[in-house]
């Protein structure tokens, strides 16, 4: 199994140069193939730009083999073509943007499989705030104001980024919506990778980690370990080991 990098937004600046430098080493080093999915921005065309700037980043922390792929919307995930291309990365990095676009355009498609293949490797998949989000189980969508289903790499969770700003005024409804869950808040400038040696996950960057679950509230800052039976490790459905 591999390794997955839940980012809180605001991605791509120098605050969070050490979870991102921590994803490539994982991923194996300078010369690991990383693939930038800008999907999440396509619904407002931004998505060539939002891809180039995930370029310039993994570059300017030492990437050698890093591409954005024109995987922008549920037919291009489709493409087998690209599906075959992203089989052979070793970090997938889903960018941000609309939820609930990026979701739609990954689920059960060719390319997802893929992706859980990169897991399954051992490689790394990462996401920065709708690329975070929609890896969970449920996802809050904040355009149409409604909890919707994810791709569950993260089950029994419901990731709220940008916590120390706008996320913050999601939790209290969100715990009446799904008094089932755990809600896993992430500061932006912040990231959780499990990459802990003895089981769990480490917090990198700037902000704080917080952990809503029954009730009960624990906060994380950067260089806690977030325990496994606090926040499970991540999951990859059987059903995408045969493809």
């Amino acid at each position: 199994m591999g390794y997955l990098l839940l980012e809180g937004g605001a991605e791509f600046n120098g605050r969070m140069i050490d979870a991102d430098r921590r994803a490539l080493e994982l991923a194996g080093g300078e010369d690991a193939a990383v693939d930038i999915i800008p999907a999440a921005a396509a619904p407002d065309s931004n998505h060539h730009r939002a891809g180039q700037n995930g370029v310039e980043w993994f570059r300017r922390i030492g990437a050698l083999n890093v591409v954005s792929r024109l995987l922008i919307d549920r037919d291009s995930a489709e493409n087998q073509e690209l599906a075959e291309q992203l089989r052979s990365s070793r970090l997938v990095f889903l960018l941000g943007g609309f939820p609930s676009h990026l979701a739609h355009s990954l689920m059960g498609t060719y390319s997802w499989r893929s992706i859980c293949s990169v897991y399954l490797g051992g490689g790394v998949i990462g996401g920065s705030s709708a690329g975070a989000m929609v890896l969970c189980e449920k996802f809050y969508d904040p355009f149409s104001h409604k909890v919707m289903a994810g791709l569950s790499l993260m089950a029994g969770i419901c990731l709220i980024p940008h916590h120390n700003s706008t996320g913050f005024s999601w939790v209290k409804r969100l715990c009446h919506f799904l008094p089932e869950l755990s809600l896993l808040g992430i500061d932006e400038e912040t990231g959780i990778i499990n990459d802990a040696l003895d089981g769990g996950w480490t917090v990198y960057g700037s902000g704080t980690v917080v952990l809503y679950h029954q009730g009960i509230v624990h906060s994380y800052a950067a260089g806690a370990i977030i325990s496994y039976e606090q926040l499970p490790s991540p999951q990859v459905d059987l059903m995408y080991k045969e493809w």
